[in-house]
């Protein structure tokens, strides 16, 4: 990271929509991430070549690779709307700002898979981080998923 600040250097997506466009014009050699967290600078502190992890918040292991939400579509989502699918990858963990602290907020990196932790996420290794989340694109992406009106789902959240 050469001692400059990944963090302030990151553009930000503003819109939910955005979000759709980066993913639209990403190639397939590059698979995006949702990260919640501090950020790269916290993430990434001993560089591209160190060891990135997260911690298992059950038995404190370090896990090996950043947990992360991937952004690709699935195949079975079929013609179904791409904004919806975004929204819902934002809406899956946006409890982990509340309950992490002060500071974690969702960004988009480019990664490659590693492993599956625990909770079966995807643990990846960031290549390059591409933008911060702003609230705005988080706001958008609650009413796509409310206006859904299902009872019977909402974020991943276990304390609920």
């Amino acid at each position: 990271m050469s001692g400059v600040r990944q963090d302030a250097l990151m553009p930000v997506v503003d819109d939910l929509d955005q979000l759709v466009d980066l993913l639209r014009r990403t190639g397939p050699e590059e698979e995006l991430y949702i990260r919640w967290s501090r950020g790269p600078d916290a993430d990434l502190s001993g560089g591209y070549g160190a060891e990135q992890s997260s911690k298992d918040a059950l038995t404190g292991i370090d896990l090996p690779g950043l947990s992360a939400n991937p952004l690709a579509v699935e195949p079975w989502w079929g013609s179904r709307p791409l904004r919806l699918w975004v929204a819902r990858r934002l809406y899956d963990y946006c409890h982990l700002r509340e309950l992490r602290g002060p500071g974690v907020r969702p960004w988009v990196l480019v990664g490659e898979q590693l492993g599956r932790g625990p909770d079966n996420e995807p643990l990846v290794r960031c290549h390059r981080p591409v933008a911060w989340v702003a609230e705005r694109a988080l706001r958008e992406a609650d009413r796509a998923v409310e206006a859904q009106s299902s009872a019977e789902w909402g974020p991943l959240h276990r304390a609920d």
